[in-house]
């Protein structure tokens, strides 16, 4: 945590964020995407533990792939952080009328018709594809929505962050606030991005089956849309090789049952289904099944 750290580390992590974001900004695309990759590269090398995470992660989520196999997705995973560097740093200069060179819009239609149904929206997503252009984009394709966000920790580097976030006319929610903010906004009709993919704690999640392992998540999600009737929506700006550029992609509405763990576990089977279809586009360097059933061994 940022209270942790000195204020001189903090100060010189600012210094290369910033250095690095300016950088990624005024270059030729071509130059910054080399640096992009660079820079995600160092950050391989530099923090040896985020691929052995990524390495025991993937051993149970896909043990039938060979050990080259996975380290080529985490390959990617890495690439994945370099395209995400490089287009939050050109936030600034992204707008209506060039967003669509970097990102089109699939399954609008689902979006849609959550919204007439008055109850507001609930975008389920996570760490997958660019999640910092997905909120970013679909502001300026469609309508503004409310996002919610962690602070980072380093508050110097998370102002930076959060001035881009809401340069489209995003509204960033805070956790502190979460619950009655979020709530707030659909009574409004409006949507609500979450990132509901992260490992919580047992005071505040519940276990499902996520890649053929137990994983703590959050069921305040589905607490969230019971309460306010809104509809969830799956979405995730996921990288196409082939076109070069991000697909805001949107998926048919989640039907809850009022059971809410068999509803979280319908979220996080989604999730894992997208995922799986692009496992080179999730954070497998994230720690997500840190927390264990009582009696169960640390993973990590």
């Amino acid at each position: 945590m940022a209270q942790n750290k000195s204020w001189l580390k903090i100060r010189a992590e600012y210094a290369v964020a910033a250095g690095l974001i300016t950088a990624l900004r005024r270059l030729p695309v071509g130059p910054a995407a080399v640096l992009a990759r660079n820079a995600a590269r160092t950050l391989d090398l530099a923090v040896p533990k985020l691929r052995r995470v990524a390495r025991t992660n993937l051993g149970f989520a896909f043990p039938e792939l060979s050990a080259r196999e996975r380290d080529g997705i985490i390959d990617g995973v890495f690439e994945n952080i370099a395209r995400l560097l490089l287009t939050l740093a050109r936030f600034p200069d992204l707008n209506a009328a060039n967003i669509s060179e970097w990102i089109s819009l699939e399954g609008l239609e689902h979006y849609s018709k959550a919204k007439q149904a008055g109850c507001g929206v609930l975008v389920l997503t996570g760490h997958l594809g660019n999640w910092e252009l997905s909120a970013f984009a679909h502001a300026w394709m469609t309508e503004p929505m409310n996002v919610m966000v962690r602070p980072l920790d380093n508050p110097l580097i998370d102002v930076l962050v959060e001035e881009r976030r809401a340069l489209s006319g995003n509204c960033l929610i805070y956790k502190r606030d979460a619950a009655r903010s979020v709530i707030r906004a659909l009574r409004m009709n409006e949507a609500v991005g979450i990132l509901a993919d992260q490992n919580t704690s047992l005071a505040e999640g519940t276990f499902v089956n996520f890649f053929g392992k137990a994983a703590c998540a959050s069921s305040a999600f589905v607490r969230l849309a019971y309460h306010t009737g809104a509809r969830v929506i799956p979405g995730f700006a996921l990288w196409n090789p082939t076109a070069q550029r991000y697909i805001l992609r949107f998926y048919p509405a989640i039907e809850l049952t009022g059971d809410e763990r068999a509803d979280t576990q319908r979220l996080h089977s989604t999730i894992e289904n997208v995922i799986r279809a692009h496992p080179d586009q999730w954070m497998w360097i994230h720690r997500r099944w840190k927390t264990r059933p009582p009696g169960e061994p640390d993973l990590y």
